[in-house]
């Protein structure tokens, strides 16, 4: 039954410690502070649940194997049987094919142990070796009781021989690894019963497809329902997975107190909702997990940035919380970030490629608008453009453009192959540099199997009712079922094609456009050569990566040519196909690497639209791990886009070196002035208004500043002041 509310306890031992990253780096050490953290023996936290229950009459039963739950429904004649078992819960095993757990076994190896040294913050410790990198998380829990988990990847694990030693020896080695850090305190094991290296494992995600089976114990229908970590896991460097398990019992509880139905409109209730919140923390810890898991990746940064990489790792903690959390440390590091100047937010500062500079990180993502005429931009796009480079943003992207008439996706697509088109952008482009100061880029791209469609708003990838034109792809597989068979491109073909792309390219540099970007992603031509699942070819442009890569570095290499030396050029790719047998990131990487190679200055780091079988994970900024990993590990400059939405998201991926700049789609659809208004809610001045609209600036920054007097509480006017004069 659920406790009523009056009735509370307190835990024993709660420490509130702050955060303090240490990468050892030989860059010496940094401490944030702000970030509240409760722990507390195991074993403590257990006598006060069992205390609790005593006193609410609960018969608790002891050393009983409860492994059979069938047997014990029956024997107390259960209603029902929630299987809190843990990680290797048997009753999940048992019913797998009902739960279908997905066990996802993470690259690294990691021990917990404790230690008697004290620590005043919560510590992560970086130390490298010569086969790698060790991290130690470190957390006290009680008075004179500390935590202690060391963690490195599987083949560091094993090059130092660990695998083959003795709980005592890795122990020692540990030990002398973390010295500096332990004050001659051992580190101590909970696991002396385990022989060799069994204590150290891999941690294992767990997901259940559903949570709830029902089964016939002599003739009464039984459910019986997973919780906590056997139904999920959430990685430890998050901390969420005791906290997760009491959310599902006080979730489960709450359910029964609030609805007066059965049992099995709690479950439902319960399982929906549980679900979603368990998945939002997953996506957390999975970003968390991938950071630990790449070290190396970050461990060339200033150590001020991998501070601050490390502490927005999860994505669930921002720029602006930084802030409330260490207004102070962050308003040092936005100084440090824009090189010893005034502190501004990181979407603000410039950014130079090639000979351009762009105003600031924002770019506005290139979306089709089918509102062009026989490929020609009309007024409309003239209007649409216009108004966001007004708007604020640094670099402001034309839709996708077609080299060819069939390469457009709809018959409202825009075009670059007639002096009329080249016409209307140069119009678009003379705008934009007399009005505004923001640069303007064209997305090339031809539709391949994906083309002859109705527009967005008709019917998005859907084929057109009538006057269907062919269509060319890198094999003859059709999008979709009801999209028409494309004819597998000759050599002929090909070469026409890349002389199409580089007229366009002379055209666009004709035009006066500053910025030229291929598009080679979202399943459209020169994507399906690069994807497995749309190309089948079986000469040299089909098979391996390298060969599949071969057609789009050609037209690439072709572009580049033309295109002046003194303009950027960018290639947006599909970093993941989201489908079985599809590229992944590991092969983003190998993209990302042979376009810098052929010249590329940017890499912009989309995934998915290649399959109509794709699956993607969505998310808040659920693209950006691939650009991170891009960007840092191949060294080029990215464009981090999807589902980014709002200022605090933008600061956060390029203060961490996340992305160079960031790309904003649909809430640019809403409100072309997206970075201004953006900006006004930072109180950041630093961004140009046309003068046109300054008593409108005027304005709402005066309203801005009004709401956040009046949601500050009492007695916090002088932080507020301290926060607007850093920004």
């Amino acid at each position: 039954r659920a406790v009523p509310a009056s009735a509370t306890w307190r835990l024993a031992s709660v420490w509130s410690l702050s955060t303090t990253p240490q990468p050892k780096v030989s860059k010496g050490r940094l401490r944030s502070g702000g970030h509240g953290f409760c722990g507390i023996g195991r074993k403590r936290l257990l006598n006060i649940l069992q205390e609790r229950c005593l006193e609410l009459g609960v018969d608790l039963v002891f050393e009983t194997d409860a492994a059979d739950d069938q047997a014990l429904a029956a024997q107390y004649q259960a209603d029902l049987v929630i299987a809190s078992d843990g990680l290797n819960s048997r009753i999940r095993t048992r019913y797998a094919e009902v739960y279908e757990p997905d066990v996802d076994l993470r690259k690294c190896r990691f021990v917990w142990l404790g230690t008697h040294q004290t620590f005043d913050a919560f510590t992560f410790a970086f130390e490298e070796t010569e086969h790698g990198w060790f991290q130690a998380h470190a957390y006290q829990f009680d008075d004179d009781t500390s935590t202690f988990i060391v963690e490195t990847l599987e083949e560091t694990w094993k090059a130092h021989g660990l695998d083959a030693m003795e709980q005592p020896e890795a122990i020692a080695f540990c030990e002398k690894l973390f010295a500096k850090y332990l004050g001659g305190h051992a580190l101590i094991s909970n696991a002396t019963h385990l022989r060799g290296s069994a204590n150290w494992i891999r941690f294992p995600r767990v997901i259940c497809k559903r949570w709830v089976h029902r089964v016939d114990i002599g003739g009464k229908t039984v459910p019986v329902v997973l919780m906590g970590d056997a139904a999920h896991t959430a990685h430890f460097s998050i901390g969420s997975g005791t906290k997760l398990a009491l959310e599902d019992a006080i979730d489960l509880a709450n359910s029964f107190a609030a609805q007066d139905g059965s049992i099995d409109e709690v479950l439902t209730h319960y399982e929906a909702t549980r679900s979603v919140e368990v998945l939002k923390i997953q996506n957390a810890a999975r970003n968390s997990t991938e950071w630990f898991e790449n070290v190396k990746r970050y461990a060339g940064m200033p150590i001020e940035q991998f501070a601050y990489s490390m502490l927005t790792r999860s994505q669930r903690i921002s720029h602006e919380n930084l802030r409330l959390r260490d207004a102070a440390w962050l308003g040092g590091y936005e100084q440090w970030l824009a090189g010893g100047k005034k502190a501004i937010p990181p979407m603000l500062m410039p950014f130079s490629v090639r000979e351009l500079t762009l105003k600031n990180r924002i770019v506005v993502s290139p979306m089709a608008t089918y509102s062009a005429v026989d490929g020609v931009p009309q007024d409309f796009l003239l209007v649409h453009l216009g108004a966001r480079a007004l708007g604020g943003a640094g670099l402001v992207m034309v839709e996708m453009t077609s080299p060819t008439p069939e390469g457009r996706i709809t018959p409202a697509c825009t075009g670059l192959y007639t002096d009329a088109q080249a016409a209307a952008f140069t119009r678009i482009v003379d705008f934009v540099h007399a009005q505004t100061s923001a640069k303007i880029g064209l997305q090339l791209g031809h539709s391949g199997p994906k083309g002859s469609t109705q527009v967005g708003w008709e019917g998005t990838d859907e084929p057109l009712p009538s006057g269907n034109w062919p269509l060319l792809a890198a094999s003859a597989l059709a999008y979709g079922e009801q999209n028409q068979l494309p004819a597998a491109m000759t050599r002929a073909d090909m070469d026409a094609m890349r002389d199409a792309f580089v007229a366009s390219t002379a055209r666009a540099a004709a035009a006066g456009f500053d910025w030229l970007e291929l598009h080679c992603a979202h399943g459209y031509l020169l994507s399906a050569f690069l994807s497995p699942l749309t190309n089948r070819r079986d000469d040299e442009y089909g098979g391996t990566l390298a060969n599949r890569l071969r057609y789009p570095l050609e037209v690439f290499a072709a572009m580049r040519a033309a295109w002046p030396a003194e303009r950027p050029m960018s290639v947006r790719i599909s970093a993941h196909d989201w489908a079985p047998g599809g590229n992944t990131a590991d092969d983003a990487i190998a993209m990302a690497e042979a376009f810098k190679a052929a010249g590329a200055d940017v890499i912009d780091v989309s995934s998915g639209q290649t399959t109509r079988a794709a699956q993607p994970v969505y998310g808040r900024m659920y693209q950006t791990p691939f650009s991170d990993r891009i960007r840092n590990e191949v060294g080029i400059a990215t464009i981090a886009v999807g589902a980014i939405t709002d200022a605090d998201q933008a600061n956060s991926i390029i203060a961490a070196g996340r992305a160079d700049l960031c790309a904003v789609a649909r809430p640019h659809l809403a409100d072309p002035a997206w970075t201004l208004h953006e900006a006004a809610k930072l109180q950041s001045r630093a961004v140009d208004w046309p003068r046109q609209y300054l008593s409108g600036r005027d304005q709402m920054y005066r309203e801005i500043s009004k709401q956040k007097e009046a949601a500050a509480p009492a007695g916090s006017a002088q932080p507020a002041i301290k926060t607007i004069a850093i920004e």
